[in-house]
This record gives structure tokens, sequence and C-alpha cells, in this order.
């Protein structure tokens, strides 16, 4: 028995091994040795919170943790390498670890007899059937998100790493059960290929129109898509579509709608309420110009001196997005009360005096 445990404690010595570098433990990768070198100085790699990396010369192996045990391949149980394991990838609804089952060829890639065939076809049938697990119904729309995806990372030529952050972005949408009433699959996917493009900081203007031209939902319902997962998923680090709503919704309304002695201060204020009804959120699942066009006349409502009816500023904001009076009036009455919520007070002069950048 002690023999047995020495020949294991043994194997695991050269397997990996625990160390100390600045203080912190971190585990040496041994074995196999063919994989452990690295590739420019030949150094020793340490992997170290998921990441792997040389410790001479620092040199980032791999970002994620990666099973370094022998494949098929190296112990000689298959002939091709490629078909001795599978790749995880997000764009697949079951992470595409799941068997493969050719159309015309075996495992080894002879040509299948006609018997062999109709097995087969049979045998993919009912894989497809299985494959959805038991929320089918969910998982097929799922897979037919990621499908759309695809298509539009195709069309636009967006790098792989941005279609698969895409895909990402839409299963967590799915997790958190957005779809449903009028944010639908078609919506989310082209709001979730809009968000990777605009976190990946691909230099293209008008990319919520190119995206939106080859997504299977309006234009306005791709943004709103996509500042709806960006708020209900906390996704902060990703800018905001449409960042000039507001001083599009002030484009849009008459020049002396405002007096120029009020304006500057108004402008302001519904810059702010903007950022909140981001941070907090409010309508997450509506355009962002209509939730500026809301601002805007929530702002307005806040100074002393009124301005701005309701119905001028949706007549404003319909040239450029379709709204109407009661959105507006929903949304600015929960701005305001956010405001309200976060300073005990509609005093604009909390934000006006103080002119805070950011929200804190």
């Amino acid at each position: 028995m002690s023999s047995t445990n020495a020949s294991e404690k043994t194997v695991s010595d050269e397997q990996s091994s625990t160390t100390t570098l600045d203080g912190l433990e971190e585990t040496v990768e041994r074995e196999p040795a063919a994989r452990s070198a690295c590739p420019d100085c030949e150094g020793r790699i340490v992997t170290k919170d998921e990441e792997s990396f040389c410790a001479d010369c620092g040199l980032v192996v791999a970002a994620e943790w990666v099973d370094r045990s022998p494949t098929l391949a190296d112990l000689g149980k298959v002939g091709n390498a490629e078909q001795s394991i599978e790749t995880v990838d997000p764009l697949r609804t079951d992470k595409g670890l799941h068997t493969k089952i050719t159309k015309s060829t075996d495992g080894h890639g002879n040509p299948l007899s006609n018997e062999q065939w109709q097995k087969f076809q049979r045998l993919r049938k009912w894989h497809k059937r299985y494959q959805f697990g038991e929320g089918r119904k969910r998982t097929k729309r799922l897979n037919e998100g990621l499908r759309d995806i695809e298509m539009i990372g195709g069309n636009l030529g967006l790098p792989g790493h941005v279609v698969k952050t895409a895909a990402q972005y839409l299963r967590r949408a799915s997790e958190a059960r957005l779809a449903g009433g009028r944010m639908a699959w078609e919506a989310l996917a082209g709001g979730a290929v809009l968000l990777a493009a605009r976190e990946s900081r691909i230099e293209r203007e008008a990319i919520d129109v190119d995206v939106a031209t080859y997504t299977k939902a309006p234009h306005e319902r791709v943004c709103a898509a996509a500042r709806k997962i960006r708020c209900e998923l906390g996704v902060d680090t990703v800018p905001v579509t449409r960042p000039n709503a507001v001083m599009t919704v002030v484009d849009a309304l008459d020049d002396d709608a405002i007096p120029a002695s009020a304006a500057v201060r108004t402008w302001r204020l519904a810059h702010y309420l903007m950022k909140l009804g981001d941070h907090e959120p409010v309508g997450p699942g509506t355009s962002r110009l209509t939730i500026a066009a809301a601002a805007v006349y929530g702002a307005d409502r806040l100074t002393p001196k009124k301005h701005l009816t309701q119905g001028q500023v949706a007549e404003a904001t319909s040239t450029v997005v379709p709204t109407s009076t009661s959105r507006i009036s929903r949304y600015n009455c929960e701005l305001v009360d956010a405001y309200e919520a976060r300073h005990e007070t509609k005093d604009p002069g909390v934000i006006l005096d103080q002119e805070p950048d950011t929200l804190h």
C-alpha cells in the first residue's frame, strides 16, 4: 500500500509542483515536457489564475485553463488527430461538445455503404432531437439566434472573436430570459452583435446601421435590444449605443422651444437623467432615443420654469424614431422618481451647481 502511494506521489510530482514567486503560490506544469516549454525561450511555464505564462520572458502562453493530458492521438488510439477532440464553440447550443455524425464517411474517412448510410441518417435524426435537451423549444430559438449571429458576422466580415463574444451575450440573454414580449430573438441577436462590435472598438461609422441591415429586425429594435442586454446583464464596460441621443432630440426641437438663458442648464440636466436611466435602468428594452426624449422633458419639468410640452417633445422625436406622448410621460415619471430616490429631493441644483461628470 505504501509503495503504491509513493508511486502515485512520484507521478504527481513529475506532472506539477508548487513554487513561490514573489510570495505567491503558483503551479509549475512540468509534464508532458513538450507542452511545458516556452515556444520563444524554452523557459518553464507557470500557471496562475487560469493563465499560463513563461517565468523567464513573461510570454503568455494561454489565457485560460487547458487540459494538458495526452490526447487520443498522442496515445495512438486514433489515426486522425483532428477527430481526437472537439473544441468548445459558443456558437453551438451544446457548446460544441457533442459527437459529429458525418454524412458520407465513417470515423476513419471511409465511404459508407447504403446500409450504413441509412443507419447514420437515423442516428442524425435522433441526435438532433436529443441535442437540445429538456428545454427543447427555447434551445431551438437560441440555436436560431446563434445562426443569425453567424450570418450577420459573415455578411459584415467581422472578426471571429467578435462573433463569439456576441454568441456569449446571446447565451446570457437567454439564461436571463430577456426574450419575450416586444423583444424578439432576432432583435437580441442583432443587439448582441452590436454590443460585441462596440466592445472590440471596431473603427466603423454607423456600425448600428450596418448590423441592422443584416438583422431580421428593424434598426430601432436592434438598438433597443443592445440597450436591454447592456442594462439587464450589467455590461457596463461596453460603450452605449447612441451616445449623443440627448443632443439628437435637442436638435429635433425648434430653436425657440427653450430660451437660450435656460437651454444650457436644461440640456445638462437631461444628460444626467439619461445617465441615470442607463444606470438604474429605466426602460431597458426601449430605444435610447425614446429615453432621451423623456430625459429632456423630465429636465424641463425639474427646472423652475416649464417651456416644453409632451406633445412638442413627442412630435420632434418622432422625426427620428417613432414615439408617443404616453411613452414620454411614463419614462419621464420613472426618471424623475429615480432622481428623487437618489438625491432625496427634486431640486435640480443638486446636480447643476456641482456639475458632476459621472454617476456616483
